[in-house]
């Protein structure tokens, strides 16, 4: 097949270039050329930045392609460029939505395609609901081959996925593990959640490519292991060698006192319990089988990490606001019992 993507270099997507390209595709990336190192040699590239749409209607100027996939589309409007670019173009148009899209606060933990879509904590969710809408008229009304598609969390070997952190990523929840200081879970850390594997993303996604039974539809692919945010928590500590020292803080208390968007991130998602369902995705991809554990994968990520200084980005800013938070906690613990 011949595919494009559209990004192909992210957390999610840098698992299904490789996948794809060893299997003998011809594959195109579509980006700006900022990250393509260490990718297969028989990948071509479209260095171009694609919210300049004339630009990069000139690079696409003659080409079609069996599918063309969409892993940074956010707001309508890309959407709208994607299709004025790929109409008639591509007999098949994949966009990553996201999870975090489904009704919140959730009525049924147990979470399918059919769950409502509907985030009032949340700005990128709702924008991503906006996205599929348009996406969906677009079908309906002018036959755009469009396929749905949405991660819930998933993580590769460059980060490690947890429910807190600063701007510049996760290293700095794994540095305070390192130090022996508490780190921040929401809530008691016994809410359900699920971490997926990106190899384990890629079998799914890459079975859509193609499937004429994709068309029109939407599919969220997750992993199929549940775990409490203490279990992720305590699996990544165990992994560091270093000890699980949770400071438990409601995701009300965190929101009111950041901002790093933890309303949207905790109170429009991570809070949440969430078990996902994957039968409609096995109904027509059958060979998908998650089978990736997060123990194995997340030793896969922190192995790799702790050898690669660039993942490595501190984030003192973060760092301090923990600590201010606990702090603040434990003072008003202190006042409590003084004059209870």
């Amino acid at each position: 097949m011949k595919i494009l993507l559209i990004g192909g270099t992210g957390t999610i997507s840098t698992a299904i270039t490789h996948s794809l390209a060893e299997n003998g595709h011809e594959v195109y990336l579509l980006n700006r050329g900022n990250q393509n190192s260490g990718l297969p040699s028989n990948i071509r590239f479209i260095n171009c930045d694609i919210n300049d749409e004339n630009a990069a209607a000139e690079k696409l100027d003659g080409m079609t392609f069996d599918a063309v996939c969409d892993f940074i589309g956010f707001v309508r409007p890309q959407l709208e460029r994607d299709f004025r670019l790929f109409s008639g173009k591509t007999k098949q148009f994949i966009y990553i939505s996201s999870a975090s899209a489904y009704n919140k606060p959730v009525s049924d933990y147990v979470i399918t395609e059919g769950t409502t879509l509907a985030n009032p904590y949340w700005e990128y969710s709702r924008n991503k609901i906006e996205c599929e809408d348009y996406l969906m008229k677009m079908y309906r009304e002018n036959g755009f081959p469009v396929t749905i598609v949405r991660p819930s969390h998933t993580y590769c070997e460059r980060s490690v996925p947890v429910g807190i952190h600063g701007r510049n990523g996760s290293w700095q929840v794994i540095k305070r593990m390192l130090e022996g200081k508490p780190v921040i879970i929401h809530g008691d850390g016994t809410s359900l959640w699920t971490m997926t594997d990106s190899r384990d993303f890629a079998k799914g996604f890459i079975g859509l490519l193609g499937n004429p039974h994709a068309i029109g539809e939407a599919f969220q692919i997750t992993s199929e292991e549940t775990l409490t945010w203490n279990q992720i928590y305590k699996t990544i500590a165990d992994c560091l060698n270093a000890e699980f020292k949770p400071y438990y803080v409601s995701s009300e208390f965190l929101a009111a006192v950041s901002d790093y968007d933890l309303t949207g991130s905790l109170l429009g998602d991570k809070a949440n319990s969430v078990v996902f369902d994957n039968t409609k995705l096995k109904r027509i991809v059958p060979e998908f089988c998650p089978s990736i554990r997060f123990a194995d994968g997340i030793r896969n990520t922190i192995e790799y990490i702790l050898l690669h200084k660039e993942c490595q980005t501190e984030d003192k800013e973060f760092d301090n606001w923990c600590d201010n938070v606990i702090c603040a906690l434990e003072n008003a613990k202190k006042e409590i019992i003084k004059n209870g």
